[in-house]
């Protein structure tokens, strides 16, 4: 990648023999799309988390049978997710880059972790199913 010393932005990309200039608008399949420089803030970035990435993770967690196991790799990725929005911090005593702790990761995002999300969720919904009668298969598939 070459970038320019002034301003630090890459100007164009080298990948094997082929380079790829940095441009403010392409086309695609008809359509222009405009490149936008400014960053997208760590606010958008948790919206865009909790309203795409949460429920195409959790999608069916009503049926599941979450094991200890699961739960703690359900934690690792959000933590991992959380990770790539907040960035590392400098460390005050050192002056170095290091990644975040999960208590400091649990005080930005501000909100339960995923597992306290699925628990009550999954709560409400057994409600709904114990509610409907026992005709319905979905009772079944419950208590049985």
């Amino acid at each position: 990648m070459s970038r320019d010393q002034n301003a630090g932005r890459i100007h164009s990309v080298r990948i094997d023999n082929s380079a790829f200039e940095r441009v403010e608008e392409f086309k695609y399949l008809g359509t222009i799309y405009f490149v936008f420089q400014v960053a997208i803030e760590k606010i958008s970035k948790v919206k865009i988390y909790r309203s795409i990435i949460l429920p195409v993770v959790l999608y069916g967690y009503e049926t599941w049978s979450l094991t200890l196991r699961e739960e703690r790799k359900l934690r690792v990725f959000e933590n991992m997710v959380l990770r790539r929005i907040f960035g590392p911090t400098r460390d005050e005593i050192t002056g170095e880059w290091r990644r975040l702790h999960n208590e400091e990761l649990n005080d930005l995002y501000c909100s339960h972790n995923i597992v306290r999300v699925i628990k009550p969720r999954r709560m409400r919904w057994a409600g709904h199913v114990a509610r409907m009668g026992e005709e319905r298969g979905v009772y079944e598939a419950l208590v049985g």
